[in-house]
This record gives structure tokens, sequence and C-alpha cells, in this order.
């Protein structure tokens, strides 16, 4: 069994033996034209774990220069389908045998615990590239005959010159969940990850290196989004722009593009419900709830955080909740023992702990956590104690607003009506989660709630098949699956004339 020591161990040896972290921009590292460095900080500690070049704006031109030479030559566009699924496949065996390295890593970066990172998020990733391997040679169209006189038929072409941005939260799958279908469909790409997590787009970047790419088919670009994301995205030579993290980003990204009517792909925020009646499986609905907000140290997406229960079982469920949430254990991200690590930046700390004194002040209860914990070696960590606010309407701040911390809402409901009102009455609508054995109630009530996915009777379990994205304020089209290749395609008619059908003789004399 790998112990604490042995990841606190192997963290410091990889991270010593770190560089700093390159632009990879045509094939090739480089520092980028402009010469500055940023930090990234580990949030356990908040001291500096790595050295960041910034592209600037002069790096993010090159990279897109390599990019659309990349893709003009055909090296990797025009390459065969089941060329390119062997190239992803090679990814996937480099991930793999990287992944203790990784794993350690992220978890340095990011905070989230070793465990939640070591055993999903990066075996996810490679899980990734194999299935869209696959993927690519799937790409198929439709066939649409007219009686003989016509074959009309579809065919799939890679757009061009993709720009994929990825947030901070679990960022090396999430990279990978946009690289991976973006080069199986033929593209060449632009990875530009957040700054508050640089490092696993640089282990994604030397993946990628070994599997032998043609040159600038795929670019990773550092720096911030104000400069070297609104560069990618401005550039009149990139054609899509797939963008995860917060909603008003992603509105300000459209608003930059659409000079040059982009393509965009946006997974945007949430505020996702978790409505449990009386009749559900209440110990399997508890458990779903507490690992829904509290996994991944609560910042994520598809968090469960606005908690619906049936008035009946309310204080009962409520004091289960509570005696439950006591007892997750807070700690160091690198021991396995870990279920809630620190949160990624001390700003983002202060946000979330900024919403817990809105709650009080709109006249809601802190009933378990809401504090720093008390502990000596946690005291230079971004640490928050899981956090469970009752006595909250729905139309609070903080049922309505995204937190993206480890923090939920509790509410109760009366019946149906009222709780899919209140389901409904927010602005995201990426996911959410019904519990109940009424299977004609689930029936009734899922298509119903304003979300781009639903969940009965279960966790977030996600099969890469099935459509990804949210309604509302929560995004714009659809990632996983075929569903991807509907934006990293461009979808052509051919229509072949199969014999002689009448043209009508414009301008004819006789």
């Amino acid at each position: 069994m790998t112990t604490t020591t042995d990841y606190a161990a192997l963290s410091k040896r990889l991270l010593d033996d770190l560089p700093p972290l390159q632009n990879y921009i045509g094939g090739e590292w480089t520092p980028g034209p402009t010469g500055e460095t940023f930090m990234s900080i580990t949030p356990a500690t908040n001291q500096p774990i790595a050295t960041v070049h910034s592209a600037g704006r002069a790096g993010a031109q090159q990279a897109v220069i390599a990019a659309r030479e990349a893709f003009e030559s055909g090296a990797w566009s025009r390459m065969p389908a089941a060329d390119r699924a062997r190239a992803l496949r090679r990814i996937a065996e480099q991930i793999r045998k990287r992944a203790d390295e990784i794993s350690v890593l992220e978890t340095s970066d990011t905070g989230i615990p070793i465990t939640q990172i070591r055993a999903g998020q990066v075996l996810r990733a490679a899980d990734n590239f194999d299935f869209f391997a696959e993927m690519a040679t799937q790409i198929t169209g439709e066939t649409f005959p007219v009686e003989g006189t016509f074959l009309n038929y579809t065919v799939h072409k890679p757009v061009g010159v993709a720009v994929l941005i990825t947030p901070w939260n679990t960022p090396f799958m999430l990279e990978t969940w946009k690289v991976a279908p973006a080069l199986a469909a033929g593209n060449t790409c632009i990875l530009k990850p957040a700054s508050w997590s640089p490092i696993s787009a640089y282990l994604l970047a030397k993946a990628i290196e070994e599997a032998d790419l043609p040159p600038g088919t795929f670019n990773l670009v550092y720096g911030s989004g104000e400069t070297v994301g609104t560069a990618l995205v401005a550039h009149p030579e990139v054609n899509l722009v797939s963008f995860t993290g917060e909603t008003t980003t992603g509105k300000q990204l459209m608003r930059t593009g659409a000079e040059t009517l982009k393509r965009f792909s946006m997974e945007l925020g949430g505020k996702s419900p978790v409505i449990v009646f009386a009749d559900a499986d209440l110990d399997r609905a508890l458990d779903a709830a507490i690992f829904g907000v509290f996994s991944l140290n609560g910042e994520r997406c598809t968090a469960g955080t606005r908690l619906f229960l049936e008035r009946p079982i309310y204080d009962d469920f409520v004091s289960r909740l509570i005696e439950r949430v006591r007892h997750i254990r807070v700690g160091d991200p690198l021991d396995p023992a870990t279920e809630v690590g620190p949160l990624i930046h001390r700003r983002h700390l202060e946000r979330v702990m900024g919403y817990l004194d809105i709650a009080r002040e709109e006249g809601a209860t802190i009933a378990v956590g809401g504090q720093r914990p008390d502990r000596p070696e946690l005291a230079d960590g971004n640490y928050l104690e899981p956090t469970v606010i009752v006595d909250v309407r729905n139309e609070m701040r903080v049922a309505q607003e995204e937190i993206f911390g480890p923090v939920l809402t509790v509410i109760p409901f009366e019946d149906e009506a009222e709780v899919l009102r209140m389901a409904n009455d927010v602005r995201y609508g990426l996911a959410a989660y019904l519990w109940t054995s009424d299977v004609s109630r689930a029936t009734r009530l899922a298509p119903e709630i304003e979300s781009g996915m639903v969940w009965v009777n279960s966790q977030n379990v996600r099969d890469l098949r099935t459509p990804f994205g949210g309604m509302k304020e929560s995004g714009i089209g659809r990632e996983g699956g075929r569903y991807s290749f509907e934006f990293y395609t461009e979808t052509k008619t051919i229509h072949v004339a199969l014999g002689q059908h009448r043209i009508p003789k414009f301008g004819a004399t006789s």
C-alpha cells in the first residue's frame, strides 16, 4: 500500500527535478518571446513549486501559425483515421506509464486528494484517448438516395485549428477530454491551460511528444486568459474554441471571437439540484449527496450543491448529513486517507469564505463547518472545513450563485410542483440528481428539470458515449461520444447525379 510518506517523497523528488515549464509550439519547447514567467503555487502550503514561461501575445501568434501550417500540410488532417487512432493510443499508453508521476504532480498542483486523482482522473484521461481513438475510425456520414437519380451523402471533415481553454480543477483529465476528440477528428490544436494549475499540461505535452505526432499538430501555450487566451480566440486563423470555465469568462470569449464567426463549445458554471423524495433509498441518497459535493474539494462543475429534501424526511436526513460531514477527513492531499484537501488558491478560498458571510447575512445557518481547520499542520494551506448551510431560501445568493467549494445548501420542499419550480429557478442548467423509488415520478420529472444531464438514483457516473453539457447559462454544445464530432468536424453534403435528370434550359433558342 502506498503511504503518505511514499507520495510525499515522490512529490519532492519530481518537483525537485521539474524544469521550468516551457511552451510547446511547432514540435519544439520554447520559453516564448516575452521572457516573462510566473509561479505555480501549491495550495497545501502556498509555496511555489514550478516556474512557468508565459507565451504572451507573440507566442500565441506563433502557436496559431504552427497549428495552421500543420493543418494545411495534411500530415495529420489527411492522415488515415486508423493511423490517427494508433497515435492516440500511443498517447494513452504514455499516460498510463506516467500515471504515478502525473497523479502526484497534479495533486501537488491542485490540492485534490491523491486517491481521487490516481484512481479516477488520470486513468480516465488515458481512457479518453483510447475511446476517441476508436471513435476516430467511426466518423461516418449518411446517405440519401433519390429513386436512382441521385445519391446524396454526407462526409465529416476536420474544421481546422482548435483552441482548447481548460480550467484549474481536475486539469489533466479535462485537457484530454478536449485534446483527444479534437485530434481524433483531424484538427490541429492549441491548449491554453489555467495558470493556477499549469503542471499537468506540461505532462500531457510530454506524453504527446513521445507519441510522435507531426510537428504543430498539438501546441501548448501558457499565460493569462486576458493576454494569451484573448489573443488566441481573436485570431482569424482559429476556427474552433472549446472552453470550460466560469460563465462570465465564457461570454467574454464569445464576444471576442464573434468577429470571425468562430464555432464555440462552452461548458460553463453549474448550481445543480439534488432532489430527494421520502420514498427514495435514503442511505444511498445520503452517500451520493455527500460524495457529489465534497469530492474533488467541491471544485467541480457538476457538484450537487443544492440539496432539496421532501419535508417528511428533512429533519432526520439533515441530522445524518451533519454527522457524516463532521467526520469527513480534511488534510494533506498526498495522504491516501484524505477526503477533502485545500482549495486551489488563496484568492479562491477567500471568495468561498465570502459566501459563508453572505449566507449568515441572508439569515441562513452554518450547521457544520464553515471555518478553517484548527490544526497547525494545515495552517499554511487553503483549507476549509466541509460546510452545510440550512435555513436556506431558494432566492438566497448561496442557493443561486456558483460557490465552487465544499459547501452544500439544504432546502425543504412540499411536493413535486414546488421542488420543480425551485430546481429550475436558477440561471444554470448543467446537471441534476433525482432520488425516488417511484419510476413514474422519475420519468415525469426528469425531462422537466432544466439541465443538460439528469441522473436518477445515482451520483455523477459518466458514460463516455453520452453527451455532456448544459442548458441556460451552463453552456452551449455537447462533448462526448459522437456528439463531440458535431463540434470538431464540418458536415459536408455531396450530391452525385446517377442519370440524366432534367436541367432547365435558360436562354435556349430552340
